[in-house]
């Protein structure tokens, strides 16, 4: 299940956070204005920009990862240095395909699993609670907010785009 949570599901909303940059992007060329406006946005004045909620939601997905399965010294890095819409875009895919890498195996040990991180002065949880209590609300946090930036600036965004596609079945 923490293949499908972390991998799958992340994998999948980062997609879906392309999509609405893109829907961006469109907007602004319509609109005549730079996205970079967009790029710099936030709803509160003490709240991270639209740049750096999608920083924050890939290093959240990356090393989320990396840390239930015990591989956080091979994730990648980056310098939150990005300043223009395809750059924050590479970003995302390169966190994507960083995300690609890992087999359910990766996370068969992962519930068990001691996690620390260095600004919680060396209290841990498990892996299960880590991924529940962490980094789950965490990620969707930062994706809804960047989400919530860009429709509360005009982008014509809805929760289709949210969600993206569904697996939907037809009947029986």
């Amino acid at each position: 299940m923490f293949y499908e949570l972390v991998v799958s599901q992340f994998t999948k909303m980062l997609g879906n956070l392309l999509a609405i940059l893109d829907e961006a992007a469109k907007y602004a060329g319509e609109k005549q204005f730079d996205v970079g406006v967009l790029l710099q946005s936030r709803l509160v004045p003490d709240q991270f920009s639209l740049m750096r909620q999608v920083q924050v939601a890939c290093d959240t997905a990356k090393l989320g990862a990396a840390r239930l399965a015990n591989t956080e010294k091979d994730a990648p890095v980056h310098a939150d240095t990005e300043q223009t819409l395809s750059e924050v875009k590479a970003r995302i895919e390169s966190v994507i395909s960083y995300l690609r890498g890992f087999s359910p195996e990766d996370f068969a040990t992962a519930a068990e699993r001691r996690i620390s991180q260095p600004r919680w002065k060396e209290k841990t949880l498990s892996g299960q609670e880590f991924l529940i209590q962490h980094v789950i609300p965490n990620f969707y946090f930062h994706v809804t907010t960047a989400y919530a930036i860009l429709r509360h600036n005009g982008v014509g965004v809805g929760k289709k785009n949210y969600l993206g596609d569904m697996p939907f079945r037809e009947p029986v």
